[in-house]
């Protein structure tokens, strides 16, 4: 059951006592038990050190202040208030003493608190109707022609404009019957001079009224507004001159600024890409009409561009002829319904913005579209890449990839400098990406039956492309270039080698598993090299020999022979023609660097930090000694690898660990080959309960 409408539970706080929930009957408030209860007020449940009844004292201080006659009493109440504006309760407060409508009057009339300077940018008004108090509907139409003059006035104090412009921006948003009376009073061409300086707050602020105005538009004014960036209609001359003007304003004074954006301006950036690419919505979810002349009409001017071919009043022959023309024609260039292609346009989405992307790809970029017609069309029928059915998926994908027809996020700010660049950038954006597919195509060597996994692999090197955010459509052109189709295969090699799959228990144990046999297939590649020998070079402690001495492990693995030589063998060295062997058995250690008897001698040797590095020795009987520099770092590993191996120790050199590494990630990867897509369970599958019987085994016997 509710508690009565007079009681209030409060939480109250006293000097020497903890905070206590009480109920307090407003209607006897002065019978409270506290003493000197005058001296108390009611804290606020927010983080603030303000209390209500200070609040309540606090707003009507500051409403009284701000109508001074006193120009500083004034300034420094208005200073005020702009700071406690932020807090609710104040807020509250404020307006129940009609402090919006003394704020408009003082706009309408003298604009003090919009044109000092020194006060804090966030206007005091939007800060106040941000709290959703009071509607954004209470305002007259002389406050909003007032704020609006100060927009549209070439030169204006920066802090003043800001804050106007923030005040139109939440009018517009807020209130449809406001974004009538704004749209009035503001146009496009007024905002265009706020992008062209060099404060990004206000080409930030100017951005987000351009943005709430197409996004609270009507859809037949929003189609005229928001011909930005001329995507698809034609517009008269100077709309088309406005609108290229502004792209070119935003690309050259906002994007390519020497500042860099901010999470703001970042974050309008990408609302205004995503508004102006909702605009292909409609063309989007239209279905082509079969029975449309005109429509029609732009499949046939398809047909003659790539073919050459006149239309059908020059046509001779009978009708029959003519149509096995037209579905030969309609064939080779890839659509799917060869005697109707009209049917294929009538999948939604991509609807009839597939074959707009069509027309202007063979119309603006016609060698392209032509070869890649007539070299598939020359292809084997399982190996040609259809040109209709691709430009329809392709259409489609790029709509899912840049979200045409969602709305745009609140905290997202992953716009795309290269959309700014061009006036018609989706459909170059398209014409792009069909070049893309039909190199692709070649690469994977598809037929009609891959055409699924390639549109995935030209899916990935869009996105991966646009990951990196290029500049400019060129640039993004250059970076799919890098990206074919065996370096799309290489990336994902690389990484399933680093998701988290390849980290769990299941993949760590199969790692441990393999191991042992690639260190043994390791070991056995180095001893077989020390069964092909070296030739080292003698090398004393006074001076460089020209001789040479060779050194073998005997097919067996007991024997070491070695022998000196006249010369360097251009072959292997016969064991037999080797005069001198050491057991293996007799070896007691391999030592190296500076550890190696030659090394400690006095001499230029020890001064040599590169023989250093490739000497090793081995020790055998008490004190006897077999000295060893190796021609190179890679001889060095083998032969001390080798032997360690020999000696049952463990080989330790880095190109052990580079062999390891390569080897064991070869045969993961060979293993795992058929587990792509497929989840790997942490724990193995519980092993089944035993049969009751075995009956059902078969007897060989």
């Amino acid at each position: 059951m509710p508690p009565p409408a007079d009681i209030l539970k409060v939480a109250i706080e006293w000097p020497g006592a903890f905070p206590k929930l009480m109920e307090i009957d407003q209607v006897s408030a002065y019978g409270w038990q506290l003493p000197n209860h005058e001296t108390y007020a009611l804290q606020n449940a927010d983080s603030t050190n303000f209390y209500i009844t200070e609040k309540a004292q606090m707003a009507q201080q500051l409403y009284e202040r701000v109508q001074s006659t006193s120009l500083d009493v004034k300034l420094d109440g208005l200073k005020e208030l702009a700071n406690s504006s932020r807090d609710v309760t104040f807020a509250q407060e404020f307006i129940n003493l009609d402090g919006i409508t003394l704020l408009t009057q003082m706009v309408e009339s003298v604009m003090l608190y919009f044109t000092s300077s020194s006060l804090p940018r966030p206007s005091i008004l939007r800060c106040l109707m941000d709290h959703g108090i009071v509607s954004w509907d209470t305002f007259s139409v002389a406050f909003i022609k007032k704020i609006a003059s100060f927009v549209c006035k070439s030169s204006m104090d920066s802090a003043v404009l800001q804050r106007s412009l923030a005040i139109l921006e939440s009018m517009v948003l807020n209130s449809q019957d406001l974004y009538q009376k704004v749209a009035q009073e503001i146009t496009i061409g007024q905002l265009m001079p706020h992008l062209q300086g060099t404060d990004q707050d206000i080409q930030t602020y100017t951005i987000a009224v351009i943005n709430a105005l197409f996004l609270k538009a009507p859809e037949e004014k929003r189609q005229v507004l928001t011909h930005i960036f001329l995507i698809m209609s034609s517009l008269e001359m100077s709309h088309i001159l406005a609108q290229k003007q502004l792209r070119s304003i935003i690309l050259q004074n906002v994007i390519r600024s020497t500042k860099p954006i901010n999470e703001e301006m970042a974050h309008q950036l990408y609302m205004l890409q995503v508004l102006t690419f909702n605009l292909l919505e409609d063309r989007m979810m239209t279905k082509m009409d079969p029975q449309d002349q005109a429509q029609r009409d732009i499949i046939f001017e398809l047909r003659r561009i790539a073919f050459d071919v006149e239309c059908d009043s020059n046509n001779s022959g009978s009708i029959d002829k003519r149509k096995s023309m037209y579905t030969r024609d309609y064939k080779k260039l890839g659509f799917i319904n060869h005697v109707n292609p009209a049917v294929d346009f009538t999948q939604i989405p991509p609807g009839m913005l597939a074959l707009d992307n069509m027309l202007y790809f063979a119309r603006h970029h016609q060698d392209s579209y032509i070869r890649i017609v007539l070299e598939n069309s020359s292809r084997e029928d399982k190996h040609e890449c259809p040109f209709g059915r691709s430009s329809i998926e392709l259409t489609k994908m790029l709509c899912e990839i840049l979200k045409v027809g969602e709305l745009p996020s609140e905290n997202c700010h992953d716009f795309h400098p290269m959309f700014f660049t061009h006036d018609r950038s989706f459909v170059e954006f398209f014409c792009i990406c069909i070049q893309l597919l039909n190199k692709t195509w070649k690469e994977m060597r598809a037929t009609s039956e891959d055409f699924n996994k390639v549109m995935q692999v030209v899916r990935e090197q869009i996105t991966r492309a646009l990951t990196a955010k290029p500049n400019s459509l060129d640039q993004f052109k250059s970076r799919l270039q890098n990206l074919s189709y065996t370096e799309i295969l290489k990336i994902r090699q690389s990484e399933r080698m680093n998701q988290e799959d390849f980290q769990s228990r299941p993949i760590l144990e199969l790692r441990e598993k393999i191991q042992p046999e690639i260190m043994e297939l390791i070991k056995q590649q180095r001893l077989n090299r020390l069964c092909e020998g070296t030739c080292f070079r003698k090398i004393s402690s006074r001076r460089r020999q020209g001789r040479f001495w060779y050194c073998r492990l005997s097919p067996n693995h007991k024997v070491l022979h070695y022998g000196d030589l006249e010369e360097s063998p251009q072959g292997e060295v016969p064991h037999d023609s080797l005069q001198d062997k050491l057991p293996v058995a007799d070896i007691k250690a391999v030592v190296t660097g500076k550890d190696c008897p030659h090394m400690k001698e006095k001499g230029a040797l020890k001064q040599n930090k590169e023989v250093l590095e490739l000497a090793f020795s081995i020790l055998y009987e008490s004190d006897e000694y077999l000295n060893f520099i190796a021609p190179d770092k890679h001889e060095y590993c083998v032969w001390t690898d080798g032997l360690n191996a020999l000696l049952g120790k463990e080989m330790t050199s880095e190109f052990t660990r580079s062999d390891l590494d390569t080897l064991l990630n070869m045969e993961m990867k060979l293993r795992l080959l058929d587990l792509e897509n497929i989840q790997i369970p942490e724990a193995p599958p519980p092993i089944p309960k035993e049969p009751s019987n075995y009956d059902f085994v078969y007897d060989c016997n």
